[in-house]
């Protein structure tokens, strides 16, 4: 904004009696002409900034010839701030007779809201800025004849920073976060999500699962909502709030534990359990500040492992996927073990499906097995003989239900449509839903490729590039996956109407690489394609797979990627995107001496160490790291990329120069990283140099601390440099490795946010677009208790003690700052 010109007020003998409004408003009073002399003429000014303090500035260029003199205006001396920080200034003005109104008025830099212009005291949120930047403010009183006086002041504005203390490790069974921050315990298990649902009660007695919070919350996005209740990217207040369920503490969802006579689950039991599994769409809204649910909105859903599905993509109508439910191929019901997640620019959720393959009971049938299939159940581990809680035991009230045998995946002596044989190649996919429409059936996009998926983050969508989609595949040793659209990205397309038609666009047709990280900090993209994947050698037991089609490819991607010499990681997990930068960062949250023996690390999965946690020694590495990489050009579909490691998991008083190779302090000491996101760039925390959320899914540290969340703000590939460390094993022998990291860490640029409740992991992040409101998840607190006898009581202890034996319960936590400042800064 430019300053405005300064009028001088002249002498007129016209009306001076016409305000009736009863509300005298500065402009009024200015325009009011009381007198033939001439009135104060002054430059722009305004008031104090009390949050700063300083010296009074006092008004300029007065002049009157009346007796009655102008307003006295006083304001502080100029302060300094960071991006996303509140800031409050606060004028004063006084008078021999009275102060009739008062106004603040932005004269200079980014535009800013003040949050009550007419008032002494008025507030604003720091813009976002990539340098120092002043912003100029007139403060301007009138008293009651129309005489005004101004005053100026500036703020300077700098780039953000970490603006809170670092939270202390600590066991306690709350969720802990920096002082000036409140935590809201929002929805839990067992809530529920429609009208006439009883509340929970947390005994075990609860039922209707399918109309409930599910277990084990996951991965969580913000879905803003209109106040007229359609889609609004921008809103901040209103919301549909989408979370994986990924797992069971079942201990608890029974009144004394899961049962199981004669080897057989009771029927009620199963549903259950089934139905506390799958993805949940929640809407909250704020209202005067305060957070809440609202349980019997038309837009809540549950999508459970019984809800029909729709496969999409190269596999779609194959024989991979026929079973008796789906002759033709095309259809499936459900998702399970939905762990990290996506988000598309038309306004859609990616669920991805991760450790799958352990529901399906499968054993004694190989002899009904063709080779290839048996390579590729192995591959894939779907060898158990019972399958996780036994589903497949259930015998259903109704004779014609097929949703407990679908879990039973073990071939007869008839074909494919007439059993479940093929029921796991239906699961192990990217999943996208339209969380604005709860009729729609979700998508199983099968062009991503089948592994157990950890995210499914997408690049930058940039107008006239192609699309890439991120992924990890969450085992040690499994590999870094991108997806690469056929189509490039047309902004219009971010409003359509028509949002799972989009995905078709985006997300059917292109083509899946592996990566293959190089010992000189440079990368390249492995296609997945039909033609120019070899046959998978012979490995142990197996025989050398041949593919036959992509679409064999797209099921069997672990053996493709395998071929073609991908590098297997250390269990990659969650991927997140710097929408800033494009860059994309990936959590390795360990790995084992089995997996990564002190002659099996490589550049891009360097260490190789004990980290004993009490007596019992933990070789390989227990404590990860997050690798980031850049693409070649900038282009979301380049061939190559670059890469360094960002950040090395470890203790503070671990050897800095082989194992805390980051540097890392008692303030910001971590292990076992595993959900990552950067702030959204619609606010000062996502934007110039965004903040990067980790959240840690460990057991190496929690000894010494609960699971934790992290706020960081990264540099870029390449700050760093070329670094050799010393591995030693378990008899004491050494073997060197040369690697690539990123500059140290430090107190400043890495901090602990939040500590969360005993025995808990720390999954799902997100905020509302203005930042002001953080969504954070909290999965699985006293996950080794017992009905009778519980480990944690969390969240009902969040503010007070809970009654004793009360049950813990997966839930999501909105944080936000007292001040109303933006979250981090």
């Amino acid at each position: 904004m430019t300053d405005q010109t300064d009028l001088s007020l002249g002498y007129t003998d016209g009306d001076i009696d016409t305000n009736n409004t009863g509300a005298i408003s500065l402009n009024s009073l200015v325009d009011q002409r009381l007198s033939r002399r001439q009135t104060l003429r002054s430059g722009a000014s305004a008031a104090a900034v009390a949050v700063f303090g300083g010296t009074v500035l006092t008004a300029c260029d007065e002049a009157t010839t009346s007796s009655d003199a102008p307003p006295t205006v006083t304001a502080g001396s100029s302060g300094a701030t960071t991006a996303g920080r509140m800031v409050t200034l606060t004028g004063t003005a006084s008078d021999n007779g009275t102060v009739g109104a008062v106004a603040w008025a932005q004269t200079g830099g980014p535009t800013v809201t003040l949050s009550s212009p007419n008032a002494n005291t008025t507030t604003f949120l720091a813009p976002s800025v990539a340098e120092p930047t002043t912003l100029t403010f007139r403060f301007t009183a009138a008293d009651e004849n129309a005489q005004t006086t101004s005053a100026t002041t500036t703020v300077t504005v700098s780039p953000a920073v970490l603006g809170f203390t670092a939270v202390p490790k600590n066991r306690n069974d709350i969720v802990t976060v920096p002082e000036g921050y409140t935590v809201t315990v929002m929805t839990a298990l067992g809530d529920p999500l429609a009208a006439g649902v009883p509340a929970f009660r947390n005994d075990g007695s609860d039922t209707d699962y399918a109309n409930r919070i599910g277990d084990h919350g996951d991965a969580l996005y913000w879905y803003g909502l209109s106040s007229s209740g359609t889609r609004d990217d921008n809103s901040s207040t209103r919301g549909l709030l989408v979370q994986n369920h990924e797992n069971l503490n079942v201990q608890y969802l029974h009144p004394a534990g899961p049962t199981a006579p004669g080897g057989v689950r009771p029927e009620a039991e199963a549903i259950k359990e089934i139905e506390a599994h799958g993805v949940s769409v929640t809407e909250y809204r704020r209202t005067n500040g305060a957070w809440a649910y609202v349980q019997d909105s038309a837009f809540n859903r549950r999508i459970t492992p019984n809800t029909p599905t729709v496969l999409h993509g190269p596999v779609r109508g194959t024989s991979w996927v026929v079973t008796a439910y789906s002759p033709t191929g095309v259809a499936g019901r459900g998702t399970i073990n939905n762990c990290a997640n996506g988000h598309t620019p038309w306004g859609t959720n990616l669920t991805c499906e991760e450790n799958w393959a352990g529901y399906f009971r499968r054993s004694g049938d190989d002899a009904l097995r063709s080779a290839k299939e048996l390579t590729s159940l192995r591959r894939y581990g779907v060898t158990s003989s019972s399958g996780n809680y036994l589903w497949s035991t259930v015998t259903p009230a109704d004779a014609s239900s097929t949703i407990f045998r679908k879990w039973d995946a073990r071939a007869t002596a008839g074909t494919p449509t007439s059993d479940f044989r093929n029921e796991p190649f239906q699961y192990g996919w990217v999943v996208e839903h339209d969380p604005y429409d709860k009729n729609a059936a979700p998508r199983k996009r099968t062009a991503l490729g089948r592994m157990g998926h950890e995210g499914a983050w997408l690049s930058r969508a940039e107008a006239g590039k192609k699309l890439a989609v991120y992924m990890g595949d969450d085992s040690r040793g499994e590999y870094f996956y991108k997806y690469v659209s056929n189509a490039s990205w047309d902004a219009a397309d971010a409003t359509s109407a028509n949002r799972l038609a989009m995905g078709d666009k985006y997300l059917d047709q292109g083509t899946l690489h592996v990566a293959r990280f190089n010992a000189d900090g440079t990368g390249q993209w492995l296609p997945l394609t039909f033609g120019q994947v070899p046959n998978r050698p012979a490995a142990g037991a197996d025989p050398e797979y041949v593919f036959a089609d992509q679409a064999d490819i797209l099921v069997n991607a672990r053996l493709a990627a395998d071929a073609v010499g991908a590098t297997g990681m250390d269990r990659p997990e969650w991927t997140a995107t710097n929408m800033v930068n494009g860059e994309v960062y990936l959590t390795l949250t360990n790995n084992n001496a089995t997996v990564r023996p002190l002659n099996g690390t490589n550049a891009a999965n360097p260490r190789h160490y004990n980290d004993p946690k009490g007596t019992s020694a933990q070789r390989g590495n227990p404590n990860g790291h997050i690798i980031r990489i850049r693409e070649n050009g900038d282009d979301p579909a380049a061939a190559g990329f670059t890469w360094d490691i960002y950040l090395f998991g470890a203790g503070s008083d671990l050897d800095p120069n082989n194992i805390n190779v980051s540097g890392l302090t008692a303030g910001n000491d971590f292990s076992s990283p595993d959900g990552i996101w950067f702030s959204r760039p619609t606010n000062p925390a996502g934007l110039v140099n965004p903040v990067l959320w980790i959240q840690t899914d460990d057991g190496a540290y929690t000894d010494v601390t609960n699971n934790q969340m992290l706020a960081a703000m990264p540099g870029r590939v390449g700050d760093g440099g070329a670094r050799t460390i010393t591995n030693t094993g378990a008899n004491g022998a050494t073997a060197t490795q040369a690697t690539r990291v990123g500059k140290p860490a430090t107190d400043a640029t890495v901090k602990r946010f939040l500590i969360g409740p005993v025995e808990c992991e720390i999954t799902g992040v997100d905020s509302t677009p203005d930042g002001r409101t953080l969504f954070v998840g909290i999965q699985h607190p006293g996950e080794d208790g017992t009905p009778a006898a519980p480990t944690s009581n969390w969240p009902a202890n969040q503010n007070g003690a809970a009654p004793a034996g009360t049950r813990p319960r997966s839930a999501v936590v909105a944080i936000t700052k007292n001040d109303g400042g933006v979250i981090a800064l």
